[in-house]
């Protein structure tokens, strides 16, 4: 009960701070977009996330992932013009994401052939650099559902990965 009102008593002073630097130069709708701002990421911030659970869950991270990625600008393009069935490959992430996380041997797939064969589609266009924005959005989608070991594990493992497939992509373009 404590903390709840340490954090309140702090929203407030924070509000008030801003309101004496931001009032004067804000028309009255600006300041209430401002107020229902901090009151949105206050409310944010107490409450608790979970860790990754079960596959509940990890269906939930992959499908909010991707529903990101299938609209992202740069990376949209080429998932979009890849993948035919979303519903499929959604469930085959879901099982490869499992079998990562809990040891639970769904995936039966190879994601560097997988992956190589992608890039042979789209002519070695793939970057790395399309790697890092992969795991930036894989790492703010974690951050928004989830807290806790499995969840560190999904970043850990997801940046071990992209290295390892982006090097294997490159050298299997090499021959």
């Amino acid at each position: 009960m404590r903390t709840w009102h340490v954090i309140k008593e702090a929203g407030k002073a924070l509000r008030t701070f801003l309101k004496s630097i931001f009032l004067p130069r804000l028309s009255v709708n600006n300041w209430e977009g401002l107020l229902s701002f901090l009151n949105y990421n206050i409310r944010n911030a107490m409450q608790t996330k979970k860790d990754i659970k079960n596959r509940e869950d990890v269906s939930l991270l992959i499908n909010t992932f991707y529903k990101k990625i299938r609209k992202d600008e740069i990376l949209g393009p080429i998932f979009n013009n890849i993948i035919s069935d979303w519903d499929a490959h959604l469930e085959l992430l879901t099982d490869f994401w499992e079998t990562q996380l809990f040891l639970k041997r769904k995936y039966y797939g190879n994601p560097v052939t997988a992956h190589q064969e992608v890039d042979d589609k789209t002519n070695h266009t793939i970057s790395s650099e399309h790697f890092g924005f992969w795991l930036n959005l894989w790492f703010e989608t974690l951050d928004e559902l989830f807290e806790g070991e499995t969840a560190w594990v999904a970043k850990n493992r997801a940046q071990k990965m992209s290295t390892m497939l982006f090097m294997q992509m490159y050298q299997h373009r090499k021959k």
